[in-house]
């Protein structure tokens, strides 16, 4: 059976709405945090370096960079690669986040067949790259291609919100989070962005920014 894709906002309502009428914390959770975001984004390289970009850096770090990159004209494969270090640091990229963003210049993927294939395989062809990890091939599944059915569940974000809308007693690891996630199939990756809007709705009531 084909995978589901979210393109439109009218897909994330009734994800949503499924979701909901299944799970009741969900439901308070929608009636906290309003209408959630799309988040689609286009596929293809400028995006995977982008979601590498942002690894373990704040929104703002993490767009920093990237106006840098967009700045430099180097989020095409061939440009990046003729930069030197010196010009990539000047963007904000750390030493290994150099080697990956090279790494990921310099693969071979094919990113419409990557769009095509089961998840499990699509992320075995992204995590091949040096710097790809599951987080970052899960994230570019769920908003770049569009997967309906995908969770990160290596996200701290998505963790806590678990942790403080499911009332559990610690913040659930990766593991236990993925397990705890398979209720939602198929629609997972509008339960993430249930939990990332919560996030900030909690936070926000405990008196925490990021």
């Amino acid at each position: 059976m084909p995978a589901t894709i979210i393109e439109t906002d009218r897909d994330v309502e009734r994800g949503a709405a499924w979701l909901a009428a299944r799970e009741p914390r969900f439901a308070h959770a929608l009636e906290l945090v309003g209408p959630l975001p799309l988040r689609r984004r286009e596929a293809g390289f400028p995006e995977l370096l982008r979601t590498i970009c942002s690894q373990q850096l704040s929104v703002a770090a993490a767009d920093t960079i990237w106006r840098r990159l967009v700045a430099a004209g180097a989020i095409q494969p061939a440009t990046l690669l003729g930069m030197d270090e010196t010009a990539l640091r000047s963007c904000g990229l750390s030493g290994p986040k150099i080697r990956y963003v090279r790494a990921l210049a310099e693969a071979d993927l094919d990113y419409h067949a990557l769009g095509q294939m089961p998840e499990k395989q699509a992320i075995a062809e992204l995590t091949a790259i040096k710097g790809i990890g599951v987080w970052t091939a899960e994230i570019y599944l769920m908003f770049s291609i569009g997967r309906a059915d995908v969770f990160a569940a290596g996200d701290l974000a998505l963790q806590e919100a678990a942790r403080i809308l499911f009332e559990l007693p610690e913040r659930p690891r990766e593991r236990v989070l993925r397990e705890l996630a398979a209720e939602w199939s198929p629609w997972r990756a509008v339960a993430a962005r249930i939990l990332w809007a919560y996030y900030r709705v909690a936070k926000e009531r405990e008196g925490v920014t990021e």
